[in-house]
C-alpha cells in the first residue's frame, strides 16, 4: 500500500491507496509542537493493521516537513519522497518562479492534468482558498490565492472589538439582520460571489471554457451559492494527485 501525507497549515491528511483505490483517509492536527517520538507514537497506532510499502509527502509547513518524513521513515521502514517541483511534476510549471509553487498546488494541478480535460481550475478550500490553472497544453500556469473561509472569520473577530467569532455555518439570507448573519453573509456569500467572478476572469484570460473542480472542506458548502456550479466537487484531489505522482517518479521510471 502506499500512504500519501497532506501537510496543511491547519492539518495533515493522510491518504491510504491500495493500487488506485483510496481505502483510508486519516486526519490529524497540524501541530508543530508535538515531537518526532510522539508522530511515531500516532502513525504506530494508525497504521498497525496495514501494510504500508511506501510514501509521498506534500508539505506546506517547513517546521513539520523534516519532522514528519522522519517519523514516517522509522515506522514505515522506507525513505519517504518529498514532492517539490524539483522531482518529476508531472506537469510544466510555468510559473514566474517555480521554486514558489507550493507542493499541494503542485499536486492539485497533478492530479488535475491527469483526471479532467484541459483547461482546468482547481479550487481548493484549505487554509487559503487557493486555485490552479492548468492550460489547454496541460501546463501550470499559476493561480490565485485569497483568505480561507475559517481564516476570513478569525480576522474578523481578532481584529475588530465588536465582531464575535462566528462558526461556519448556511447563510440564510444575504441581507443579515444580526451580526452573525450579516458575518455568514459577507464570509460565506461573498466567497461564491468571489470565486464566480474570478473563474470568469480567468476563462477569459484562457480565452475558453475551463472545467471547474472543487476540493476541501466546504466545497460542498461554497457550492450552494454559485450562480455556475462546479463541474466536479473531489474533496481527495491533492491525495489522488501525490498517488499520480508517485506512480511517475518510483515506479514508471524504473520500469
Amino acid at each position: 500500500m502506499l500512504l500519501t501525507v497532506d501537510i496543511g497549515n491547519t492539518s495533515i491528511t493522510l491518504g491510504l491507496f491500495d493500487e488506485e483505490a483510496l481505502v483510508e483517509e486519516f486526519r490529524l492536527a497540524s501541530d508543530k509542537d508535538l515531537s518526532l517520538e510522539e508522530y511515531e507514537i500516532l502513525l504506530k497506532s494508525l497504521f498497525k493493521d496495514f501494510k504500508v510499502n511506501d510514501c509521498i509527502i506534500s508539505s506546506v509547513v517547513e517546521e513539520l516537513t523534516s519532522k514528519f518524513k522522519t517519523a514516517v521513515d522509522n515506522v514505515l521502514k522506507t525513505d519517504s519522497l518529498v514532492l517539490t517541483n524539483k522531482i518529476n511534476t508531472g506537469v510544466k510549471i510555468k510559473l514566474d518562479n517555480p521554486e514558489e509553487a507550493g507542493a499541494d498546488r503542485i499536486a492539485n494541478a497533478a492530479g488535475a492534468y491527469v483526471l479532467y480535460k484541459h483547461p482546468v481550475i482547481v479550487i481548493d478550500f484549505g487554509t487559503a482558498t487557493s486555485f490552479d490553472i492548468v492550460n489547454a497544453d496541460g501546463d501550470f500556469i499559476g493561480g490565485v490565492i485569497a483568505p480561507g473561509i475559517n481564516l476570513q472569520m478569525k480576522v474578523l473577530n481578532k481584529f475588530t472589538s465588536k465582531l464575535p467569532r462566528t462558526d461556519v455555518a448556511i447563510s440564510t439570507c444575504a441581507i443579515g439582520h444580526n451580526t452573525t448573519d450579516a458575518i455568514l453573509s459577507g464570509v460565506i456569500r461573498g466567497t461564491a460571489c468571489m470565486i464566480d467572478g474570478l473563474v470568469e476572469q480567468c476563462e477569459a484570460e484562457l480565452g475558453q471554457k475551463a472545467v471547474v473542480v472543487a476540493t476541501g472542506g466546504y466545497s460542498g458548502l461554497i457550492a450552494n451559492y454559485m450562480k455556475r456550479p462546479f463541474d466536479f466537487i473531489n474533496p481527495t484531489l491533492t491525495l489522488e494527485g501525490l498517488r499520480h505522482l508517485y506512480y511517475v517518479n518510483r515506479v514508471k521510471c524504473c520500469k
